[in-house]
């Protein structure tokens, strides 16, 4: 089935065509153009579009200044409608209620800004930011980011985060000026990226959200073209210190716990659009996705934690008994339905430097290996994720999914069919995509509520839990497992 684009308001937007709407809706209800007898049906239908387009983008919205405006002078015009239409006044009151729940923003005139400067995961320092309850991340928002030097010195600077690179180089360069570095060292300022295996990536000037998309343990480095080759990771990321750490002084209970605890934060932070745009607008989208690409970097923290706990512990026994904890820490998860951290401990377990490890395993009681097998066969990729399938569909809310499939279904979607054929909307693609995204909501639809008793080593878990110190560099996992297998010979 196709319709023409402009009988399809709730088709994925841009944030250009959010405003064009908008504006579009706002010149027909302040032109006068609904008046005579059939005045009401056509104002119903007019609040019915605003009501669906605020219930579906709700916060979104503020990322658009002007977007507040059009739709406060809308409100006001329906507002005041409401007194010659009584018909208008169940729709009007359930547009007030929602208008309250979007919480827009009007920003007034002479007004100083007064924005809350808010972390990212690898900048959590202090216990207590990382204890706060996740909130969703606009492109707007202000963060605090460390960019350094080639000598490892670093500037602390203030930026929102879908700064652009441009933007960014501005304020390292303002932060070098006050400082007594010679005058020539912010000149022809290059940002690049630099990963914990020594891959460096040269931004563009034009590139922006570059924030959200660093790799685990990559920082941002400033320099000039000269010195980009002498780059290299901060000396914490390539140094290794074996021993014992805290997840052996913790249950798995609790860690499985805390762990769902904090994925549910983030996975209620994404909004639903996120996903579509991260499928749909891809790069361009990148402003619209913060909080679903710190999601998927969540998954891929947890599971180069399991890699990292397991390759660090040196002594043979322990080192099973972490396997077999993390082997429990999956099932709790799964009991939880958090299928995310379920999905990150297996694939951590089945890293190809942790499953090298014969010896180790061979220790594990056979109720485990059994156990770890199920559960390789819930993850099998095979049949298009069959297994993980009947399972989930077998779920009632609250769920936590395993994200990246939800990507794979909506890539798989889009690219199998046109958005646009011969100038029209193909209505049966975007019913498809808007059903998978009806699914994340139905994951929502309900309170998560575990049974976390309040203990001496609470705190302590929780802050472990949201702030992992990770190796992600696959070359040194490695060669920590050859070290492993050969001191065990």
């Amino acid at each position: 089935m196709l319709i023409h684009p402009r009988g399809l308001p709730s088709q994925p937007f841009s944030q250009k065509e959010d405003k064009k709407f908008l504006q579009e809706l706002h010149h027909f209800v302040r032109a006068g153009g609904m008046e005579g007898p059939e005045g009401l049906g056509q104002k119903q239908a007019c609040l019915a579009m605003l009501l669906h387009f605020l219930d579906t983008y709700q916060g979104l919205l503020q990322e658009e200044e002007g977007a507040g405006h059009i739709i406060k002078d809308l409100y006001l015009l329906i507002m005041k409608d409401e007194s010659l239409y009584q018909g208008l006044r169940e729709d009007t009151l359930r547009l007030h209620q929602l208008v309250e729940t979007v919480e827009l923003k009007i920003p007034e005139e002479n007004q100083p800004p007064s924005k809350q400067v808010k972390p990212l995961f690898r900048h959590f320092r202090r216990i207590d930011s990382c204890l706060q309850t996740r909130v969703a991340f606009r492109g707007s928002d202000e963060i605090f980011c460390r960019v350094y030097m080639p000598d490892h010195s670093y500037v602390t600077i203030r930026s929102r985060l879908s700064a652009s690179v441009q933007d960014i180089l501005g304020s390292v360069t303002e932060k070098l000026q006050y400082s007594e570095e010679p005058a020539g060292r912010e000149d022809s300022l290059i940002l690049v990226a630099v990963a914990s295996s020594g891959e460096k990536v040269l931004l563009q000037p034009t590139e922006d959200c570059v924030f959200t998309t660093l790799g685990i343990n990559s920082h941002l480095f400033a320099c000039t073209r000269d010195s980009y080759e002498a780059l290299v990771p901060l000396p914490e990321e390539i140094q290794v210190s074996p021993g014992d750490t805290e997840i052996h002084r913790v249950e798995a209970e609790d860690v499985a716990n805390h762990l769902t605890a904090f994925h549910w934060e983030l996975f209620r932070c994404v909004h639903e659009l996120e996903f579509v745009d991260y499928v749909f607008h891809g790069e361009r989208g990148r402003r619209e996705t913060a909080n679903l690409e710190l999601l998927l970097q969540r998954c891929s923290e947890v599971t180069h934690w399991v890699a990292t706990e397991v390759l660090l512990c040196e002594a043979p026994g322990k080192r099973a008994q972490l396997l077999k904890k993390f082997i429990k820490i999956a099932a709790l998860c799964k009991q939880n339905q958090d299928l995310l951290s379920f999905y990150a401990v297996v694939m951590g377990l089945d890293n190809a430097a942790v499953s090298r490890l014969r010896l180790t395993w061979e220790k594990l009681p056979g109720k485990f290996k059994n156990l770890f097998r199920k559960f390789e066969n819930l993850t099998d990729p095979c049949r298009n994720h069959k297994s993980y399938r009947e399972v989930i569909s077998k779920m009632k809310p609250p769920v936590i999914p395993f994200v990246p499939l939800i990507l794979k279904d909506l890539t798989f979607l889009h690219e199998g069919s046109k958005t646009l054929v011969d100038g029209l909307v193909n209505i049966e693609k975007l019913h498809s995509v808007a059903e998978k995204v009806r699914t994340i909501r139905k994951y929502r639809s309900r309170p998560l509520c575990l049974d976390m008793e309040a203990s001496p080593h609470h705190l302590q878990t929780k802050a472990y839990v949201r702030q992992f110190q990770v190796i992600d560099n696959q070359n040194l996992l490695f060669e920590l497992s050859y070290k492993l297998e050969a001191n065990s010979q």
